[in-house]
């Protein structure tokens, strides 16, 4: 999956700062991936981080069903149990008369 780096808005500037404590051989490696890439240390880090929190972010909110919690998901698409009378019952009711 490949994605892309939101650039930031024309005239935004960054006011936040982030600090983090890494190991020589940490920042060696980050300039080096850094330096393949044609960016600066500091777009390559934040561009890196917020890459991955967007997909950490998009996971989370990723519904994984089994095959029976699919096969059941379908089946009530296709075919949804009858609405009882109650509250539900009147609530859609009331939403077919307000949508014609």
């Amino acid at each position: 999956m490949t994605m892309t780096t939101p650039r930031r808005a024309a005239g935004s500037k960054r006011a936040e700062r982030l600090e983090a404590r890494i190991t020589t051989e940490q920042k060696r490696l980050l300039q080096d991936a850094a330096a393949a890439q044609g960016r600066t240390l500091t777009d390559f880090v934040v561009g890196s981080l917020v890459e991955t929190a967007t997909r950490v972010l998009e996971e989370r909110d990723l519904v994984v069903l089994g095959a029976k919690d699919r096969d059941m998901f379908v089946r009530s698409v296709l075919a949804p149990p009858a609405l009882e009378g109650g509250r539900l019952a009147r609530a859609v009711r009331r939403h077919q008369r307000a949508a014609r």
